[in-house]
């Protein structure tokens, strides 16, 4: 038997936000009926603010309490502070999952994903290229190459086990274990993200520009400064520092490194930032 916290019976017991909005601005689903699980999340939105949102689950109690966290956790919250929310933010606000229920979390967060690609388009996948996004791996639950790379990311994950824990691939027929351990094994080694491989020049400095835009320019402004995004000559990115940040000698390595990490990290690991 499972040990579940206290968190977790409550909402499965008594479940917020259970229904179906009418006129919902967007509408996620994750899962199947096929796969045992499968969750519809609507949203309601005032500009981009999410006033309200509900759900409809046909799954295990685990499924029940991780959709209705979710909802108690996105109403309120801007799309872009929605967009941040992760399968392990969900299990955690829960008090934590077993590892074996952990996949309950990451429908949740996949239903999310998917209402918010209505509002941002395809863009909010680009941590992959669009020709693995849809990649079946494991045809038993209709698991993606790109959902097996995200889930291995964002909970550490290290063993073929672990990722069916988290997104049922490989737990019935298990032809796809060999693929899975191929994408663990492929990930922990260090090699080249996918995304530096396929991105054109184009792509990656429109990539740029939007990493920029949307997480490091917002971390910038709290402390009175800004950066702008200048060109991309090869991998070197111009930027020009502004406000605060710009007459802050002392501090300026400091935000070249921090700003040359999340490029690093989001877009090509061999990019230099260069500041104008």
């Amino acid at each position: 038997m499972w040990d579940y916290s206290e968190k977790v019976l409550d909402h499965y017991r008594n479940p917020r936000n259970v229904g179906k909005i009418d006129n919902a601005d967007l509408i996620g689903e994750a899962g199947s009926l096929a796969c045992g699980d499968s969750l519809k999340l609507y949203l309601k939105l005032d500009g981009d603010k999410i006033i309200d949102a509900k759900f409809q689950t046909f799954g295990c109690g685990s499924a029940v309490a991780s959709s209705s966290i979710l909802t108690e956790m996105i109403i309120g919250k801007t799309l872009d502070e929605a967009k941040k929310i992760t399968n392990k933010d969900i299990a955690e606000e829960l008090g934590g999952l077993p590892q074996e229920k952990m996949h309950c979390s990451v429908m949740g967060h996949e239903a999310l994903e998917d209402a918010l690609k209505k509002y941002y388009g395809d863009s909010i996948d680009d941590d992959l290229p669009q020709d693995t996004a849809d990649k079946i791996v494991c045809t038993c639950f209709n698991v993606t190459e790109n959902q097996i790379w995200e889930a291995i990311k964002v909970n550490n994950l290290k063993t073929v086990e672990e990722v069916t824990n988290y997104t049922k691939a490989g737990g019935a027929c298990g032809r796809c274990k060999s693929t899975i351990k191929d994408i663990i094994d492929t990930y922990w080694k260090g090699a080249p993200k996918r995304e530096d491989v396929h991105l054109t020049a184009t792509q990656k400095i429109l990539k740029i520009s939007k990493v920029i835009e949307q997480q490091i320019s917002p971390e910038l402004q709290k402390d009175g400064g800004d950066i702008e995004f200048i060109d991309l000559d090869g991998n070197k990115v111009k930027v020009k520092l502004t406000g605060m940040c710009q007459g802050c000698k002392n501090s300026r390595m400091t935000i070249k490194t921090f700003v040359e990490s999340i490029l690093k990290e989001k877009v090509d690991s061999n990019l230099e930032v260069v500041q104008e």
